[in-house]
């Protein structure tokens, strides 16, 4: 019997499937090693737009998959190419080959990586925005609010004279508080093979330190990176709540933020790639990316 992890993952995918088709870009560069961690190497996929009268912006797509599945074969912001912009989809080290903080080692790592590399590929990743779906949206979330805590910087592929930090977060759905997760669904974090035990390495009475170390919500200070939110108000996976709490810490501290509900909106919904929220995606990255001083 399928779990119900399960059926959303496949759901999710197929959903992918579908936005990445067709592609829109002229100039695609598949698996480009960004690192290599012992004996497992990382790769970025670059998208490029088919015309720009300078170097294109940069957008950064860290996927979903419960950070225990996933690919960066599924890029569904290829369209952002026809906007005028760069698409990076970044690999990272699923569970299976390490726990937290691999994980957000590896983006950071990817980030500088694709700064270092900007010359020679021609896009601009002076000011980069990020954008992820559930697990992918914790991650980058996580980059966001994390720009200025050394334990969470790493050494993955090096370029370390480069910048990890980013100028604008995109967070559809991700966890942003696993202690307050698991207050409410303990079930959630301490099961033994869920998707949060295999993030933290444990179950999270065991693990408090880690998870902290891997909320969001842990690490809100006055210059983190502007965020955008958007969430289903009947996600079961990930509640919604959870964005309600990274809402209001940034509030708190008094940055930019925005949480856009989808009311009845379940785990991923298709309402997350229709026009509404692409036109909201566009302005925001305009704003923060693409037009900023």
């Amino acid at each position: 019997m399928r779990t119900r992890f399960t059926v959303e993952l496949i759901t999710s995918c197929l959903l992918l499937t579908f936005v990445t088709s067709p592609l829109a870009q002229a100039k695609t560069y598949k698996d480009l090693q960004y690192a290599k961690v012992d004996d497992i190497t990382l790769h970025v996929d670059l998208y490029l737009p088919e015309k720009s009268d300078a170097a294109p912006p940069l957008i950064v797509w860290i996927h979903g998959g419960g950070w225990q599945n996933g690919s960066k074969d599924r890029c569904p912001f290829v369209w952002l190419n026809g906007q005028g912009y760069a698409v990076a989809s970044v690999q990272y080290r699923l569970t299976d080959k390490g726990s937290f903080p691999a994980q957000i080692h590896d983006c950071k790592g990817a980030i500088r990586w694709l700064r270092a590399n900007a010359k020679e590929y021609g896009y601009n990743a002076e000011r980069i925005g990020v954008v992820g779906i559930s697990a992918g949206g914790h991650l980058v979330a996580l980059l966001g609010t994390s720009g200025d805590v050394k334990e969470l910087e790493g050494d993955v592929g090096g370029n370390l004279d480069q910048s990890s930090r980013v100028q604008a977060v995109l967070d559809m759905c991700g966890p942003a508080d696993f202690v307050l997760r698991w207050k409410k669904r303990p079930d959630a974090v301490n099961k033994p093979g869920s998707p949060v035990y295999k993030l933290l390495g444990g179950p999270l009475p065991e693990k408090r330190e880690i998870a902290e170390a891997a909320s969001p919500a842990y690490h809100v200070t006055k210059d983190d990176a502007p965020l955008l939110i958007v969430h289903g108000t009947k996600d079961q996976l990930v509640q919604h709540a959870q964005s309600e709490h990274l809402r209001d810490l940034y509030n708190n501290a008094e940055l930019e933020d925005t949480l856009e509900t989808i009311e009845g909106g379940g785990h991923v919904p298709k309402e997350f790639f229709d026009a509404t929220r692409r036109e909201m995606a566009l302005k925001f990255f305009g704003k923060h990316i693409k037009n900023a001083e």
